[in-house]
């Protein structure tokens, strides 16, 4: 959410996006689960998806992610088991372990502290993928759900979830646009781990990526700004909403500050085209992704739908996996 801008604004927004990225020839649109976070209007990803699917024809729509420590895995098969009935083959279910808030928050959700904690995540995964397959038959049967399965990966922004989806046969995304350092070795453990399953003969793992492409380097950075002060905000536990690249000039960075900023940005891909293809080439050499999900965090909704214009008429054609 931009400073100044109302929740309807940018849920109006993201729906443009996802409009003209259909229109651009992506494959994918996923959002999140944010709560208690006033700059973030994503906290119900599968109203929004449902809303996304009414408004598009051809593009997987998906989560990335449900954070399932905050619901009920039944809760969970019915909604995307009801997706999946009314847009059969275009609903991806992106799981992920963490809360997406803070305790209090997460409490509020569930109402209870059993379920909270991580340890009891891989026993809800398997109830929820139960709920879907009916590989085990129990007194409740989700419907919509049994048999309406979405495609299921695990996110993951750390080993934890890159094992396990590597022991599950499941295709694995890993949240590289904000911990960098943990990319290449979650994707070398999920790879290690990896069983062929009903899901999977081989592994495939996604890496997701902050990309800001403009027609120069100048106008990138300048337009990167905002989410670089956004996310300095939110680790010093003082979200807010997106400011303008005006106010993220302005902004007085300290020395540690600037530190932060820079270590933020490192692997991530900003820039004119050439740059970014450059970049984007650079982490699919390191880290052989199937895939890269780009997330693009600027004040304007026009600017950030120019960025993935010019990503997939000047760079993505140019992007070669590193087999």
């Amino acid at each position: 959410m931009a400073r100044g801008a109302s929740a309807g604004e940018a849920l109006r927004a993201t729906t443009e996006l996802a409009r003209r990225t259909e229109e651009l020839g992506y494959r994918r649109f996923w959002v999140a689960e944010h709560h208690n976070m006033p700059a973030i209007a994503s906290s119900a990803p599968a109203v929004l998806l449902a809303h996304l699917a009414a408004h598009t024809s051809t593009i997987r729509l998906g989560s990335g992610g449900v954070m399932l420590p905050n619901h009920a895995p039944l809760v969970v098969a019915e909604q995307f088991g009801t997706l999946e009935a009314l847009h059969p083959g275009r609903i991806d279910l992106g799981i992920g372990r963490a809360p997406g808030t803070d305790q209090v928050t997460a409490l509020a959700l569930r109402r209870t502290m059993e379920g909270l904690s991580a340890e009891g995540f891989p026993r809800e995964l398997a109830d929820l993928m139960n709920y879907f397959s009916g590989d085990e038959p129990g007194q409740i049967t989700a419907t919509p759900g049994l048999g309406q399965s979405p495609a299921v990966w695990l996110l993951g922004s750390s080993g934890f979830s890159a094992q396990l989806a590597g022991l599950l046969g499941l295709p694995f995304s890993f949240a590289h646009h904000f911990s960098a350092q943990n990319t290449l070795p979650a994707l070398q453990l999920y790879r290690q781990n990896f069983r062929p399953s009903r899901w999977l003969e081989q592994p495939y793992a996604m890496v997701a990526v902050n990309v800001v492409c403009a027609e120069t380097d100048e106008r990138a950075e300048w337009l990167a700004g905002p989410s670089a002060l956004s996310f300095l905000k939110l680790r010093s536990g003082r979200p807010e909403p997106l400011a303008t690249p005006e106010e993220a000039a302005a902004y007085p960075y300290n020395e540690f500050e600037r530190e932060f900023v820079r270590q933020r940005r490192d692997g991530q891909a900003m820039g004119s085209p050439e740059t970014v293809r450059r970049q984007l080439g650079d982490l699919l050499a390191r880290t052989g992704a199937d895939e890269l999900m780009i997330t693009t965090m600027v004040y304007d909704v026009a600017d950030r739908v120019r960025s993935f214009e010019l990503v997939a008429a000047e760079v993505a054609g140019g992007l070669r996996r590193n087999a």
